[in-house]
């Protein structure tokens, strides 16, 4: 149940506990129809999310700027950020990079 969203979630608690699809689509606020859909659709097998493997933009970002040789103080004007959380960010794009290297 991992890679449910939680409204899928919780219709799906709710169709298990034997509640109505009636009384779940009206705690939704959506049609029978819909919910009916949504329950059939629930049995589909799917994967989960795609893992990501680059870092985010941002921390790609700091980290070319960083190497280009920029201070914090100078990024953290353009992100309109504090040279603390570039620095964070900084962190975690390495960690990032690590993570990659290592898998």
């Amino acid at each position: 149940m991992e890679h449910l969203r939680p409204f899928e979630r919780r219709v799906l608690a709710m169709h298990s506990a034997g509640t109505p699809i009636d009384d779940i689509a009206i705690a939704f606020r959506r049609s029978v129809p819909h919910m009916e859909r949504v329950i059939l659709w629930l049995e589909i097998p799917r994967s989960g999310p795609a893992p990501r493997r680059k870092g985010r933009a941002m921390e790609r970002r700091v980290l070319a700027l960083r190497s280009a040789g920029l201070e914090y103080d100078e990024i953290a004007h353009r992100f309109r950020a504090s040279p603390g959380f570039i620095r964070r960010i900084e962190g975690l794009g390495y960690l990032r990079k690590a993570r990659e290297l290592l898998s």
